[in-house]
């Protein structure tokens, strides 16, 4: 007779103190079957507690994005519409006052964006650690640019000191919201 294949189940997590005689997974040498007996592990198994295989608690995968602050208003909607409105019609009207609303919406699309990653990457949803870092190295060259009398290059150099530091300070930031990980890949 031919021996049957069985199916491996994946195990569910254990809570705490729910199974502590058991195995933690395939024994080596076994047959890489879980035995539901906490006496009948293969032996020569080593025995381990069910909480020494977890890992700092992760944010579940199923969830959407962080709600907003201020519920279900659209707000950051509304600004990018507006953002949009003013490129157009930045683009029809004379170059005074073209020039003007385009950088205005340009700026209005952007702070809608970074509230959006902000809010993502704070909550451990979804790493923005390069836009966030990126953002606030571009403030501090154009800052040191327009209001300081300083060789540019000196200003690019501060620009870049504040992205590195941002960007290390939100990497830690982001490991710490979203139980270990570096970065998560949308699902």
């Amino acid at each position: 007779m031919a021996k049957r294949k069985r199916k491996r189940r994946r195990r569910r997590p254990q809570r705490a103190g729910a199974g502590a005689g058991r195995t933690a997974g395939p024994v080596p040498g076994g047959t890489g079957q879980s035995s539901s007996n906490p006496g009948a592990a293969a032996p020569g198994a080593e025995r381990v507690p069910a909480t020494a295989d977890r890992s700092a608690p992760a944010r579940p995968r199923g969830d959407g994005p962080p709600p907003a602050p201020w519920g279900s208003f659209p707000l950051s909607e509304l600004v990018v519409l507006l953002a949009l409105v003013l490129l157009l019609a930045g683009f029809f009207v004379e170059p005074p006052r073209g020039a003007v609303m385009i950088g205005a919406g340009l700026v209005l699309g952007s702070l809608a964006g970074l509230e959006l990653a902000a809010r993502e990457h704070f909550s451990g949803y979804r790493s923005h650690t390069l836009v966030i870092a990126g953002a606030a190295g571009m403030a501090t060259l154009a800052g040191t640019f327009a209001l300081t009398e300083i060789h540019p290059a000196i200003c690019l150099a501060a620009g870049a000191a504040v992205f590195g530091i941002a960007a290390w300070a939100l990497a830690g930031a982001f490991r710490r919201r979203s139980g270990g990980a570096l970065f998560r890949i949308s699902s």
